[in-house]
Protein backbone atom coordinates (compact mmCIF):
# COMPACT_ATOMS: atom_id res chain seq x y z
CA UNK A 1 0.00 0.00 0.00
CA UNK A 2 1.39 3.49 0.52
CA UNK A 3 1.94 5.97 -2.39
CA UNK A 4 -0.60 3.89 -5.11
CA UNK A 5 0.62 1.28 -7.68
CA UNK A 6 4.15 1.98 -9.91
CA UNK A 7 2.20 2.83 -13.10
CA UNK A 8 -0.01 5.30 -10.95
CA UNK A 9 2.88 7.08 -9.64
CA UNK A 10 4.88 6.88 -13.96
CA UNK A 11 1.76 8.51 -15.23
CA UNK A 12 0.97 11.67 -12.30
CA UNK A 13 -2.07 9.67 -10.59
CA UNK A 14 -0.57 9.56 -7.20
CA UNK A 15 -2.36 11.06 -4.20
CA UNK A 16 -3.06 14.47 -5.73
CA UNK A 17 -4.24 13.59 -8.71
CA UNK A 18 -2.91 16.99 -10.84
CA UNK A 19 0.72 16.65 -11.01
CA UNK A 20 0.31 16.55 -15.08
CA UNK A 21 -2.38 19.19 -14.84
CA UNK A 22 -0.08 21.79 -13.18
CA UNK A 23 2.78 20.67 -15.39
CA UNK A 24 0.80 21.53 -18.89
CA UNK A 25 -0.74 25.09 -17.23
CA UNK A 26 2.93 26.09 -16.98
CA UNK A 27 3.88 24.49 -20.00
CA UNK A 28 0.93 26.27 -22.02
CA UNK A 29 1.74 29.84 -20.25
CA UNK A 30 5.48 29.44 -20.65
CA UNK A 31 4.27 28.93 -24.63
CA UNK A 32 1.68 32.08 -24.51
CA UNK A 33 4.34 34.51 -22.86
CA UNK A 34 6.57 33.43 -26.04
CA UNK A 35 4.25 34.07 -28.53
CA UNK A 36 3.15 37.24 -26.38
CA UNK A 37 6.73 38.55 -26.02
CA UNK A 38 7.33 38.24 -29.55
CA UNK A 39 4.37 40.67 -30.60
CA UNK A 40 4.97 42.79 -28.00
CA UNK A 41 8.71 43.00 -29.10
CA UNK A 42 7.74 43.39 -33.17
CA UNK A 43 5.14 46.05 -32.24
CA UNK A 44 7.59 48.09 -30.06
CA UNK A 45 10.35 48.46 -33.18
CA UNK A 46 7.29 49.04 -35.58
CA UNK A 47 6.35 51.99 -33.46
CA UNK A 48 7.84 55.34 -34.62
CA UNK A 49 9.41 56.39 -31.28
CA UNK A 50 9.08 54.72 -28.07
CA UNK A 51 7.59 57.85 -26.44
CA UNK A 52 4.74 58.09 -24.20
CA UNK A 53 2.25 59.99 -26.42
CA UNK A 54 3.26 56.99 -29.33
CA UNK A 55 3.21 54.03 -27.01
CA UNK A 56 -0.19 55.45 -25.41
CA UNK A 57 -1.81 56.15 -29.03
CA UNK A 58 -0.82 52.57 -29.88
CA UNK A 59 -2.53 50.86 -26.28
CA UNK A 60 -5.74 52.99 -26.72
CA UNK A 61 -6.40 50.52 -30.08
CA UNK A 62 -8.76 47.11 -28.97
CA UNK A 63 -6.24 44.66 -29.95
CA UNK A 64 -3.41 45.66 -28.63
CA UNK A 65 -4.91 46.60 -25.60
CA UNK A 66 -6.15 43.26 -25.63
CA UNK A 67 -3.08 41.55 -26.27
CA UNK A 68 -1.36 43.23 -23.23
CA UNK A 69 -4.18 42.30 -20.95
CA UNK A 70 -3.04 38.63 -22.10
CA UNK A 71 0.24 38.98 -21.82
CA UNK A 72 0.08 40.66 -18.08
CA UNK A 73 -2.86 37.55 -16.99
CA UNK A 74 -0.26 34.91 -18.63
CA UNK A 75 2.89 36.42 -17.19
CA UNK A 76 1.96 36.76 -13.54
CA UNK A 77 0.20 33.37 -13.90
CA UNK A 78 3.16 31.61 -15.15
CA UNK A 79 5.07 33.19 -12.16
CA UNK A 80 2.78 32.13 -9.78
CA UNK A 81 2.73 28.30 -11.05
CA UNK A 82 6.45 28.47 -10.68
CA UNK A 83 7.05 30.10 -7.43
CA UNK A 84 4.13 27.58 -6.20
CA UNK A 85 6.21 24.85 -7.05
CA UNK A 86 9.23 26.32 -5.21
CA UNK A 87 6.90 26.92 -1.84
CA UNK A 88 5.53 23.45 -2.02
CA UNK A 89 9.24 21.71 -2.52
CA UNK A 90 11.12 23.72 0.57
CA UNK A 91 9.06 24.81 2.66
CA UNK A 92 8.33 22.07 4.84
CA UNK A 93 6.28 23.44 7.35
CA UNK A 94 2.23 23.70 6.72
CA UNK A 95 1.74 26.82 8.54
CA UNK A 96 4.63 28.33 6.59
CA UNK A 97 3.77 27.01 3.46
CA UNK A 98 -0.22 28.04 3.72
CA UNK A 99 1.13 31.80 4.55
CA UNK A 100 3.40 31.91 1.74
CA UNK A 101 0.87 30.43 -0.63
CA UNK A 102 -1.42 33.03 0.38
CA UNK A 103 1.13 35.68 0.04
CA UNK A 104 2.13 34.52 -3.43
CA UNK A 105 -1.49 34.08 -4.22
CA UNK A 106 -2.09 37.93 -3.24
CA UNK A 107 0.77 38.99 -4.93
CA UNK A 108 -0.05 37.42 -8.20
CA UNK A 109 -3.70 38.90 -8.25
CA UNK A 110 -2.55 42.30 -6.70
CA UNK A 111 0.18 42.62 -9.73
CA UNK A 112 -1.55 41.73 -12.65
CA UNK A 113 -4.61 43.31 -11.55
CA UNK A 114 -2.40 46.51 -11.30
CA UNK A 115 -1.70 45.96 -14.81
CA UNK A 116 -4.55 45.14 -16.26
CA UNK A 117 -5.71 48.85 -14.86
CA UNK A 118 -2.82 50.66 -16.25
CA UNK A 119 -3.20 48.76 -19.49
CA UNK A 120 -7.06 49.84 -19.21
CA UNK A 121 -6.12 53.41 -18.37
CA UNK A 122 -4.10 53.78 -21.13
CA UNK A 123 -6.69 52.45 -23.84
CA UNK A 124 -9.56 54.22 -22.11
CA UNK A 125 -7.31 58.02 -22.58
CA UNK A 126 -6.81 58.10 -19.12
CA UNK A 127 -10.11 58.92 -18.16
CA UNK A 128 -10.20 56.80 -15.22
Amino acid sequence: MGNGTSIGRVRGLGSSHEGAHHWLLQRFTAVGNLLLVLWFVASLIMLPDLGFASVSDYLAKPVPATAMVLLIISTFWHARLGLQVLAEDYVHDAGNKFALLLLLNLAAIGGGAFGIFCIVRLALGGAL
